[in-house]
């Protein structure tokens, strides 16, 4: 079985998409058609860091890693999920909330940091998800841990200007892959593995994704 862990990238009203406040929209515009030019073609205009998307060094770090020069082979592997869905509207995820995972942490893993928020996604309510803790992403830095996700629309505060837990994920080299939808479905899988791979956008420091996860057995 494989899960998809991304959000549609739609311009339509009546199901919106969630974006950082002042980020560029998604436009989808027609440039040719079926019916007078024999094909269709669609001009794509959006933020690198649009709906599921993935955030590499340089997006905070001024000479950290773009996407395109990033090793792949960690963006595919082993993933551990840290079910934190009890946590409340802008409620603080502890290394306490995490310790339990720490003995399956190490480098090559791949933390998804469950908080169940992506059912509010394209809500008023989806920038008050729960966020990680400044001594949290440390820790899970020392353990060797370079890539994780979440299901919100930042690991860090909305709130917050400084965005410090990017900062010391970007900084030890990691990449953080964010508004990723249905993690709590990868909790059913065996040996579950996932996918983050972002697209070759030269000298950029995000890039859309589609992210999806399976268990190892089944592919």
């Amino acid at each position: 079985m494989m899960i998809d862990l991304t959000h549609t990238l739609t311009t339509s009203t009546e199901a919106p998409m969630s974006i950082w406040p002042g980020h560029p929209t998604l436009e989808m515009t027609k440039v040719a058609t079926i019916p007078e030019q024999n094909a269709n073609v669609t001009l794509i205009s959006l933020g690198s860091h649009t709906g599921t998307h993935i955030d590499a060094p340089n997006h905070f770090i001024a000479d950290g890693l773009t996407v395109d020069k990033y090793d792949l082979t960690k963006l595919v592997g082993r993933a551990l999920v840290v079910d934190v869905r009890g946590k409340k509207a802008r409620e603080m995820i502890t290394w306490e909330d995490m310790r339990k995972w720490e003995g399956q942490m190490h480098e090559g893993v791949i933390v998804l940091i469950c908080t169940g928020w992506s059912q509010y996604w394209g809500k008023e309510n989806y920038e008050e998800h729960p966020f990680m803790d400044l001594d949290a992403a440390k820790k899970l830095m020392e353990t060797g841990v370079r890539v994780i996700g979440c299901d919100t629309l930042s690991p860090d505060n909305v709130c917050s200007p400084e965005c410090k837990v990017h900062k010391v994920i970007l900084g030890a080299g990691g990449m953080i892959a964010e508004n990723l939808r249905g993690i709590e479905e990868v909790l059913a899988l065996k040996d579950p593995f996932v996918s983050l791979l972002p697209l070759k956008l030269e000298s950029c420091d995000g890039s859309p994704i589609r992210a999806i996860a399976w268990s190892a057995g089944d592919i």
